[in-house]
């Protein structure tokens, strides 16, 4: 049997190429993208999508080829030929994956710390820290005095010892745009998410933000691993008791939009949702108007 050539073989791995390029560019099955994170998101996951495209239909090609062109013929009772050390072919099946994996992951990697990144998890120092801020705010303290009122929190915070600003994750704003945050603090529970807007001192049991304005959420879990999920911006994060977790991100599209705790939670895991409701900003207005307490 004659071997293929070379030409035809990078053919058909430029072709491969093209098919895969063309499902990752023209398919799309994501659900609409309503924050700054998704863009970032979708760029990666057209990129593993068009790899895993040419992977599988490169392989299945292949594995139908080799079904129909070296299937056992009628009367045929001997051995296939064997044939034992081809070191170019080798090299080829491992560099090829070798590379592709490296790609995959110093690109997912370059898209990680575009979103934000995380910071680390095991300073106990910063987490005690965190931990104290988060408790004076929900006292109505003054998170930058020590306990005793000292200002000792403001010296670790200015001096660079204390929390990172954004202690898990760091949301993508929107360019160009320098709008404070606003802050809503989330508490997760079996089996219920409840929000609280510190400023106006609304409590609810669904997220209500404004569009293209940046939001963080100041999240805590009362009892076993929680997860803030919503498929639409794109952003799932694990909440853990004990540990103060800030989650920040900028709504680019009006609407109201699914959340989902993403982590076993208990028995009645699959009914804890909520939603989030991303208003124009005379409409967050008027909400915030007809919610805020007497």
């Amino acid at each position: 049997m004659k071997a293929p050539s070379t030409l035809t073989v990078l053919g058909l791995a430029v072709a491969l190429i093209a098919v895969g390029t063309w499902v990752g560019t023209h398919v799309s099955l994501l659900p609409i993208d309503a924050s700054s994170n998704a863009p970032v998101y979708d760029e990666l996951f057209r990129v593993l999508f068009s790899i895993g495209t040419s992977l599988f239909v490169g392989i299945c090609g292949l594995l139908g080829y080799s079904l129909l062109r070296f299937r056992r013929r009628a009367g045929d009772l001997g051995d296939g030929l064997a044939i034992e050390e081809n070191l170019p072919l080798e090299i080829i099946w491992t560099a090829i994956p070798a590379v592709v994996v490296l790609f995959i992951g110093i690109y997912s990697y370059d898209i990680y710390e575009r979103m934000g990144g995380m910071t680390p998890l095991m300073d106990h120092s910063a987490m005690h820290a965190a931990m104290v801020e988060d408790a004076a705010l929900s006292s109505g303290a003054d998170a930058r005095s020590g306990p005793d009122g000292s200002g000792a929190m403001a010296t670790m915070v200015d001096s660079g010892s204390g929390p990172p600003k954004d202690r898990i994750w760091g949301g993508i704003g929107v360019a160009g745009q320098s709008v404070e945050a606003m802050s809503v603090e989330v508490t997760a529970m079996q089996f219920a998410f409840i929000f609280r807007y510190p400023e106006s001192n609304i409590i609810s049991g669904e997220l209500h933000v404004p569009v293209n304005r940046p939001v963080e959420l100041r999240m805590k879990a009362n009892d076993v691993i929680h997860a803030f999920w919503v498929p639409q911006f794109r952003l799932k994060q694990d909440i853990i008791p004990g540990q103060p977790t800030l989650l920040s991100f900028t709504p680019t599209r009006a609407g109201t939009y699914p959340i989902i705790c993403a982590e076993l939670c208990g028995p009645y895991h699959g009914g804890m949702r909520s939603s989030v409701v991303v208003h124009e900003a005379s409409e967050f207005e008027q909400w915030q108007q007809q919610q805020t307490p007497v």
